[in-house]
């Protein structure tokens, strides 16, 4: 077929795309797994182009390339391999991955992808033909020496994951984070109500209410640290077990080195390779900062989302940038569209969560877990959707926010709440009966008290003083 060429492998003979640079085992897995249409994550298979870049410089300096083994390569073979290796990890030959998610447990067939992608990339720099038979630099000999799916492929995945935190999440917290710092500055003398169960509660400042939710979100950025060192051990130099068959002493912990120089995260080898090989207990710990994180952004929208609810029945407390119309059927009416698109993110994170769970507790038996690449592109998943939603977040809603100010202080005076601070003057009892006369008159603390004479009234106006009542008292 004029569209195809004929590559072989250990199974025989197999029909390849006539241009790509994959062969005969990556277009064994098309055909095999014909499940969701979803490649791996562009962040996962960028990292696998690094770490082949990683083992190659470390079989290089350990003089394995290029001694006395079978088929050894020259200087100018092993550049080249360097060269296509640079070429994946940078994105350029993006779209030579078609595996399916959905494939063999261990990742075996995106780990081939990737050695016969930079193998026949390697070998069209060098100027030879990537199509013969023969394969002057060879995807399993050379590009994959040294190494197991079973220990690169879970190194990949630790890598993107602490890259893509780094590079994508932390940033997107971080500014989130300093826009409510700055509304809880600008807003510190704001009063408003307090609520409890939903209900009224004593006054507080909206700038002590917001600078509440950019602490959550100073803490999610220390989860998010934490969520990295989780996976800072690397499984690489276990090979097919974790006995290191097949590679030198040295070669996880030089692997090790390249990759923390490169990505300037702290990776190191595994403590121990038989638990680095077969159990993936990092990423699931890494995966529960995450979840973490996408509690506190459902829990930051969802309560900006109230304090905007209205604008005449609900709190309003907080105006919320209009950014479309809210119904197809109600002129005029416009929705906290942004705090809903957060939230539906964080919850889809909790769902990934699940998903992260359960195969780390039931896919790993004896020496591999074979749920790996799900659970890769699970923490993947969370991690950019908790990214772009955040910014988005921050664009068009959070930064955009406005106090509410008339609103905020008139709920005050007419809050029963107010009633809490006359405590110290007149006992809890008698001052729950003022307030459930106060309700039932439909009269303020404050008049009931000038009626009835309870104070004198420079001791009541300070009593009753709402921003007195922001904080302690001597």
């Amino acid at each position: 077929m004029s569209g195809f060429r004929i590559e072989r492998d250990s199974m025989g003979e197999v029909q390849v795309p006539a241009n790509a640079y994959y062969g005969a085992q990556t277009q064994r897995a098309v055909e095999n797994f014909p499940i969701s249409g979803w490649s791996l994550p562009p962040a996962l298979i960028h990292a696998m182009g690094l770490v082949k870049y990683a083992c190659a410089v470390a079989n290089r300096d350990l003089g394995k390339l290029t001694g006395s083994g079978k088929h050894p390569l020259s200087d100018q073979q092993v550049e080249a391999l360097l060269a296509a290796c640079r070429e994946v990890s940078d994105g350029k030959l993006d779209d030579q991955f078609p595996v399916d998610v959905f494939q063999t447990g261990s990742g075996t067939s995106s780990n081939m992808n990737v050695n016969e992608v930079i193998a026949n990339r390697a070998i069209e720099l060098l100027g030879g033909d990537r199509f013969l038979a023969e394969k002057p630099v060879h995807p399993n000999d050379h590009v994959n020496m040294g190494q197991s799916t079973n220990d690169t492929f879970p190194t990949a995945i630790h890598v993107a994951v602490g890259c893509e935190i780094q590079r994508d999440l932390i940033p997107a917290l971080r500014r989130l984070a300093d826009v409510l710092a700055e509304k809880a500055r600008r807003w510190d003398r704001v009063i408003k109500i307090g609520r409890t169960h939903l209900m009224d509660a004593t006054p507080l400042r909206l700038g002590q209410e917001v600078g509440g939710l950019a602490r959550q979100l100073e803490l999610s950025i220390a989860r998010a640290g934490r969520a990295i060192e989780a996976v800072h051990e690397l499984p690489v130099g276990g090979t097919a077990v974790g006995s290191g068959i097949n590679t030198h002493p040295q070669f996880g912990r030089r692997v090790a080195e390249v990759l923390a120089r490169e990505t300037g995260l702290g990776f190191i080898e595994a403590v121990d390779h038989f638990e680095g090989n077969a159990q993936r207990d990092g990423l699931v710990d890494c995966h529960g900062h995450l979840r973490t994180v996408a509690t506190t952004l459902f829990n930051v929208a969802n309560n900006i989302r109230w304090l905007g609810s209205g604008p005449r029945c609900g709190f309003f407390e907080v105006l919320l940038p209009d950014r479309q119309p809210g119904s197809s059927i109600m002129p005029g009416k416009v929705n906290p569209v942004m705090c809903e698109s957060l939230m539906q993110v964080a919850a889809r994170v909790l769902g990934n969560d699940q998903t992260v769970t359960i195969s780390g507790a039931a896919g790993g038996q004896f020496q591999l877990n074979i749920m790996m690449p799900v659970m890769g592109q699970a923490v993947l998943e969370s991690i950019f959707l908790m990214a772009a939603a955040t910014r988005a977040f921050v664009d068009f809603c959070a930064e955009g926010l406005e106090a509410n100010e008339d609103v905020c202080e008139a709920s005050v005076e007419k809050s029963l709440s107010m009633v809490t601070s006359l405590n110290p003057y007149i006992g809890y009892e008698q001052a729950a009966k003022l307030a459930k006369e106060a309700f039932a008159s439909g009269k303020t603390i404050r008049t009931l008290c000038r009626e009835q004479g309870i104070l004198p009234e420079g001791t009541l106006r300070e009593a009753l003083d709402p921003m007195r009542m922001t904080e302690p008292q001597e």
